[in-house]
């Protein structure tokens, strides 16, 4: 269900997630677009400056919006995600299940499907992780045969392992993420089972139309440019 706006958010203070990567990536991507393209708008001449400026008014809020905007917002009351062209707020009640299999997504009691752009899935960390597992499980077996893990009063075992080494198997950072919304899902359905039961509240979406408007301005103009040249 969508409503014209989204709900106010509550008191809970957010845990907020964010792809260090990709921002990283964005702000460096928009450094050479805005120096390429101010560079152009200086020195260029005819047309060249018109050019520059429509590449610009389209480029900016697309980088922009796919690198630096993404964020996933979570609290005890509900899920804030905000995607490249849509912000979405899921009250837990809401909320069917998140999965995560090629892309890290919500899932709603209605059926529709949210991708957590924020929180993207890195193949390559999840199977270092696997490795690291792997090794740790083959450390841990090993030191069980030499002396059966002897504790040496230092947080260490007679293998050398330090005291959490087979506490369990190593976690990609995304995954890790992924597990603690699902803690707060987890701990809604619990308060939600209580006579005491939170409100579910709606679901609602609204469109991004600060990057949207600004993307389709530069475009046209840009397309009239090549048009007319």
């Amino acid at each position: 269900m969508t409503t014209p706006a989204p709900s106010p958010d509550p008191a809970a203070k957010d845990r907020v997630y964010r792809s260090p990567m990709g921002m990283l990536g964005g702000a460096l991507v928009l450094v050479i677009a805005l120096w390429l393209g101010i560079d152009a708008l200086v020195i260029g001449a005819g047309r060249t400056p018109w050019l520059a400026l429509a590449a610009l008014i389209l480029i900016v809020p697309v980088i922009t919006a796919f690198t630096l905007r993404p964020a996933v917002y979570a609290n005890e009351e509900r899920l804030r995600i905000r995607n490249p062209l849509r912000v979405v707020v899921l009250p837990w009640g809401q909320v069917a299940s998140l999965r995560s299999r090629y892309s890290n997504e919500v899932v709603t009691a209605s059926g529709a499907t949210f991708a957590l752009w924020a929180i993207p899935v890195s193949l390559r960390a999840r199977k270092k992780a696997a490795r690291q597992t792997a090794a740790a499980e083959r450390g841990a077996g090993r030191g069980g045969r030499r002396g059966g893990g002897r504790d040496l009063g230092l947080g260490l075992d007679a293998s050398g392992g330090g005291a959490g080494a087979t506490s369990g198997p190593v976690r990609a950072e995304t995954d890790k993420v992924m597990d603690e919304l699902r803690e707060l899902l987890e701990r809604w359905e619990e308060r939600a089972s209580r006579a005491d039961a939170p409100s579910v509240g709606e679901v609602s979406v609204r469109w991004a139309y600060e990057v949207i408007g600004p993307a389709v301005a530069g475009a046209v103009l840009l397309v009239i440019l090549l048009a007319t040249g």
